[in-house]
Parts: C-alpha cells; structure tokens; sequence
C-alpha cells in the first residue's frame, strides 16, 4: 500500500477531435473572454490554421504575437507579455507546440506579477509566487487570465502547469510552475496538426512516448499512472507509423492525440521523470536541439542503462514493441529509425568530443535526480551519453 496524493490540474475541457473554428467558438461563449490575444510562432503565423482561429474569434480577436522560437528564450517571453498587457486581452489563445505554449504559460505568470524585464522572471522560478507549485492549489492565487491552447505537435505541453523557458545567456532550462498556467481548455483538432513537418510530429510524438516510457519505469509507480502510461505507449507505438506511412490519418493522428493526453495524466500522482528527460534538458537549452529530438536519441540509450533496476518493466515495453524477450532499449531504437528520425547524437552533429562538457553541466537537479537507477554525478551521465552516441 503507498499512501499519495492525486492532484489534478484546474483544466476543465479537452474538446477532442471538434473542429478547431467550432470548438473555439464553443470555448469562447463558455468562457466568457472579451478579447482574445494569439501567440503563436512565425512558421503557423500566416498558415490557414492561424487565420481560421482569428477568423472565429471575430471581433474579439485582440491581436497576436509570433516570435516565440524552438525553446522559448526569456525575451520572447517578456516581449509576448508586454504585447498582451497593451492589447488588454482577457484570453490567450496559444497555437503551436511545446514552445509556443510554454512560452505563453510563462507569459501569464510576468503578466499575474507584474514581471517587465527579462531578469525578473528569476524571482518566480520554480513556483516562487503566492500560486505555488503544486497543480491543484486553484484557489491559493485565483487569476482571472487564462489560456487556450491549440497544440500543432505532440509534445503534450498544454496537459501541464509547468513550464520551460530557457535563458540564452547560459543555455540553461528554467522551470516555471503556476496552478492555472495549465490551459483553462484544450483543443485537440487532429486537422490542426496536418501542417506540422512529419519529422517534427513525429519526434514530439516520441516525446510523450518519453513520459510513458519514463514514467512506467519510474522507482516508485501507482496503478493510475501505470494504467495511464501503459495505454500511452501502446496508443503510440501504433499511431505513430501509421501516421508515418499515411499522413492523411486523420484517425492516427487524433489517437496520437489522446495518447499524449495519456502520457501526462501521471504527473497527477507525482510519479517522477528519469534521465532521458533530464539530458534532454541540458541537449536543448545549452545545444539547442529539439526536445522530441533529445527524446529520439537519448531514451533508448537510458534504458540500456537502466536495465540493471527495472528489466521486466522494460520487458513490457519490449513486447509492445513486438520484440518480446530482447531488450527493449534497441528495440526502441530500431522502431525510431523505422520512423525516420536520428537515434543517436552523433547523427544529429553532436561530436564525441563534446560528451564530457556535455555531462558537465548536470548539478544534480532535475528529472536526472529521479531516474530509477540512481545517477551519482556527471561520470554517470557521461555513461549515458556514451551509450547514445
């Protein structure tokens, strides 16, 4: 028996395969917003994605923001909220991936504390604010501003109140954390995604293989994240290569959809991350490599690792693979090849060279302070990071 808490997000609706215009337009009478800010990123901002939200939206449509680029620098940040505070919108209406909804959860947070500079958003770090971190405390700071998001990826950013900005000045991931950061409501159009190069769906779609996969292998489980996790990886593993070989599924696509839904519903029980999401921390902030990408090259590599502490986990996760009785870290490898995409960093121009700088730069935070088979410092990550190469 382990005794726990379920904490669950202040996230009302997850409209699931409801046409982005009609959903919007459902959202908005629900939610009450006047006038509605749209963040978004240069590669949708003039998409018919992009203007179809603003066409629903009408005369609420109070402006929009699309400077927010892959790991959602502070300045992006501050200069989105300046653009809300001046428009005075009511709603933020976030379309894009990881990024883009990231960087609009952070957004509200300058926007709640009155935050102007870059270098204020240091003194909110980590929930340091009257909101706190925990996902369920909805009415220790109440926020009258809220999001939506209209997620074009798979990464699954929109099913959290955390966040990742990273500061450029050091290449470091900074994590944010709000109760009500987390979008107010959800749409999930699987049309939405049809513009997304198929190498980026795909990669964020192995990000939320990710949280299952890390999250199913954790050193402490409960059976509602196992549940969770669990139809996670078996929903992906078989959207993904059916989006791969027809990309007009819109049935895969929306599966993909729920299955990500899925990866993250652990996170209510506080079931931790492992290795595989905290060097991809350190890949993306300080390297700038995509975060579905760190995923795509690291985690069958921390599985070889992990093999020691949690063999007949990973045992499952081989079978679903359809390799039952080999190990499951190269079979994960060979299915991500399969896709198409890099599953080792030296294909994605990480020299062997770099691999002790790299491993460097663990303090002993994050998701790699969690993994199952203890790390104990960078010699440990050097071995991963060897193992990925």
């Amino acid at each position: 028996m382990h005794a726990g808490i379920h904490r669950a997000l202040a996230q009302p609706r997850i409209y699931q395969a409801v046409p982005l215009a009609s959903a919007i337009a459902a959202e908005i009478d629900t939610c009450g917003a006047g006038r509605v800010f749209v963040t978004t990123t240069r590669s949708l901002t003039d998409g018919r994605l992009v203007a179809a939200a603003i066409d629903a939206l009408g005369s609420r449509f109070a402006g929009k923001f699309d400077a927010i680029p892959a790991h959602s620098p502070r300045e992006s940040v501050i200069a989105g909220a300046q653009q809300v505070r001046a428009a005075g919108a009511d709603r933020i209406l976030a379309i894009g991936g990881g990024s883009v909804i990231d960087a609009s959860k952070v957004m509200l947070q300058a926007l709640w504390y009155g935050i102007d500079a870059v270098d204020g958003l240091n003194a909110i770090v980590n929930g340091r604010h009257r909101g706190g971190h925990r996902p369920d405390d909805w009415q220790r700071d109440p926020q009258a501003l809220r999001m939506i998001a209209v997620p074009t990826t798979l990464s699954a950013a929109e099913f959290s109140h955390r966040a990742g900005v990273t500061d450029v000045s050091t290449g470091h991931k900074l994590g944010f954390a709000h109760p009500l950061a987390a979008p107010e409501a959800v749409i999930l159009d699987p049309a939405a995604t049809l513009d997304t190069p198929m190498r980026l769906l795909l990669s964020t779609g192995v990000r939320s293989i990710d949280h299952a996969v890390e999250r199913w292998c954790a050193a402490r489980t409960v059976p509602y994240s196992d549940a969770m996790a669990y139809k996670a990886l078996a929903m992906l593993l078989d959207a993904l290569p059916r989006i791969h070989a027809d990309p007009a599924d819109l049935e895969a696509r929306h599966a993909a959809q729920i299955a990500m839904w899925l990866s993250m519903l652990p996170g209510a029980t506080d079931v931790p991350m492992g290795a595989s999401h905290g060097i991809g921390y350190i890949l993306g902030g300080a390297y700038g490599v995509p975060h579905g990408i760190t995923s795509c090259v690291m985690l069958p590599a921390v599985l070889e690792w992990n093999v020691t502490v949690d063999e007949g986990r990973q045992q499952a996760i081989a079978t679903l693979l359809g390799a039952a009785g080999e190990p499951a870290g190269p079979a994960l490898r060979a299915f991500l090849a399969g896709l198409g995409l890099p599953v080792r960093l030296r294909e994605i121009g990480i020299d062997e060279a770099q691999l002790p700088a790299m491993a460097e730069r663990y303090d002993g935070t994050g998701p790699i302070r969690t993994n199952p088979r203890p790390v104990a410092g960078p010699e440990d990550v050097l071995e991963i990071l060897r193992l990925a190469w």
